[in-house]
């Protein structure tokens, strides 16, 4: 069994690897500020990424079109609020596919006259 600071380096490496499609994943749910994206990701997978990570990847994730944002100034401190747009859930849902794809591959024993016939499972 690997040791517990291997579990968290190959954890967090994982969950680096995936951030944009985490990110999307939650916004798919509700409109999050980045903070409450920064915490969320705390609290599901035990990995902290800082301000100087996540909000980056949503300028990123902006420029491309999977997300938008509008300030809301309804609170005594304005806060950036950011949604998934319809570009984002397409590459969400495409991403989404492609990880099972790869994770069917993974784990499934198939011959290799499967393998070649076998596209997309």
């Amino acid at each position: 069994m690997f040791k517990a600071s291997t579990q968290k380096e190959v954890s967090t490496k994982l969950t680096k690897g995936l951030l944009d499609v985490i990110v999307l994943q939650f916004l798919s749910v509700e409109s999050m500020h980045g903070y409450q994206i920064i915490t969320k990701i705390r609290k599901n997978f035990g990995v902290y990424f800082g301000p100087s990570t996540v909000y980056p990847l949503l300028g990123v994730l902006e420029k491309k079109g999977f997300i938008d944002s509008k300030w809301d100034m309804s609170s005594e401190r304005p806060r950036k609020i950011y949604r998934l747009t319809a570009d984002g859930q397409s590459a969400l849902s495409f991403t989404e596919e492609s990880l099972a794809f790869i994770c069917r591959r993974i784990t499934t024993e198939q011959t290799t006259d499967e393998r070649s016939t076998d596209i997309l499972c």
